[in-house]
Formats: C-alpha cells, structure tokens, sequence
C-alpha cells in the first residue's frame, strides 16, 4: 500500500514539473514555431498564405495570450505573430478586438494598426469559415473608427492645449501693466502662476528649497495676490 501511495505522489510530482516546465517554455515553443513558417520571398524571409496554414496546425487558442504578448511588443517577430493569431481564426477575432477596444491606453495589448492588419489577414485567410472572416471585417471596421476617433481625440486635444498656452502667456503679459493685471481673474492668475512653476520644474505641493521656496511665495505674492507690484523674472 505504501508503494502504491509513494508511486502516485512520485507520478503527481512528475506531472506538476513537466507542468510548470511546459508554462515557462510555452513562448519559446510558441517563438520557435513562429521562426519556422518563415517562406523566402520578394524581400528575403517572412510570412505568407502558407505560413497561415502551418500555423493553424501547430498552434491552438491557448496560445493566444502569449501571441499578443509577442506581437505587441517585438519588432522582429511581431509579423509572424500576428499571423499567427490570424490563423486561430474565429478565437482570435475577439481577442484581438478587446485588445484594443475593452483596454485602456496604458493597459493596451496591441496598437490599433496592429490589429487591423491581423483582422485583415483573418478576414482574407481560406483557412477560416466565411462567418468568421465577416466577422473579422466587422471587427476591423469597428477597430478603424475607434482608431479615427482617438485620433480625432488627440488632435483637438493638442489644439486645445496650444490654445491654452497661447492665452496663459497673454495673459502673462498683463501682469507687466498694472491697468492690464486689473482685468485677470484670480483663476487667469493662478493658471500664470502655476504655469511659470512648471517652466521652473517646480511644484506647489513639491520638494522645494529653502531659496525656491522664498521665490515660490513671492511669485504669488506677485502673480496671484497682486501685493508684489512688480513680478519676479
């Protein structure tokens, strides 16, 4: 009996190693298969139609996380693993998908290029049933006017900052003549004070000096209680 129990734990053992060994191998065995459906082409070695194939035989939906781990972030292999992903067809369109939409900007897996040429390769792969591959093109529109409204995003952003700047530093100027100081409110004069601040690479509630904090307070002394009549340079 005592045998008998020695040889399961021996067995459980066994399996919980190879178990443990195959989870911190799995990217290199994903790697290594990625690297070998590499087909010399027009410009030397890289992806193609049959890459896809092989790929769809050799890899399943549980290497997924790990292709967009890849493809993500690595330059040299980041084609094949989206071809890769590409040849899980139906598995990846949803992960792909969420990538970039369920995620924010910080914890974003795949850039929105990315995965509109991954859904792409999905949507053109024979290798897909044709329910999938209209759904990859549904994903890849939907992922393509996400990607225009970010940039949409970004662009009135920039312009609203530049807009900013442009009013801070006139309002700025103000502040040289004591008629023109009247007419700023007391929120223009903390946006020019806070602004000078971060020229300075200061923060009011940051690590200062004794000598910066002595030029801090008669800064807004100056800028935002107007008792210093003539503003510190």
């Amino acid at each position: 009996m005592r045998m008998r129990n020695l040889a399961v734990t021996v067995v459980c053992l066994v399996a919980a190693v190879a178990s443990l060994a195959f989870g911190q191998n799995s990217e290199a065995r994903v790697r290594r298969i990625i690297l070998n459906t590499r087909h010399l082409g027009a410009h030397g070695m890289g992806y193609n139609t049959q890459s896809l194939w092989q790929l769809s035989k050799k890899l399943t939906p549980a290497d997924i996380p790990v292709l967009l781990s890849i493809a993500s972030g690595e330059p040299g292999i980041s084609v094949g693993a989206q071809f890769a992903l590409a040849s899980q067809c139906g598995s990846s369109v949803a992960a792909v998908r969420d990538a970039v939409v369920r995620d924010g900007a910080a914890q974003r897996k795949f850039s929105y290029v990315d995965a509109e040429d991954t859904l792409l390769l999905i949507s053109e792969f024979e290798g897909c049933s044709s329910e999938v591959r209209r759904q990859a093109s549904d994903a890849r529109a939907e992922v393509q006017l996400l990607h225009e409204e970010e940039h949409t995003r970004i662009e009135q952003e920039s312009n609203q900052k530049a807009d900013d700047d442009a009013r801070i530093q006139r309002n700025g100027l103000k502040l040289l003549d004591p008629e023109q100081a009247k007419t700023l409110t007391r929120e223009e004069r903390l946006e020019i004070y806070r602004r000078s601040l971060a020229a300075m690479g200061l923060k009011e509630d940051g690590p200062m000096t004794s000598e910066q904090k002595k030029l801090v307070d008669r800064m807004y002394r100056s800028m935002v209680l107007g008792e210093v009549k003539t503003p510190p340079n």
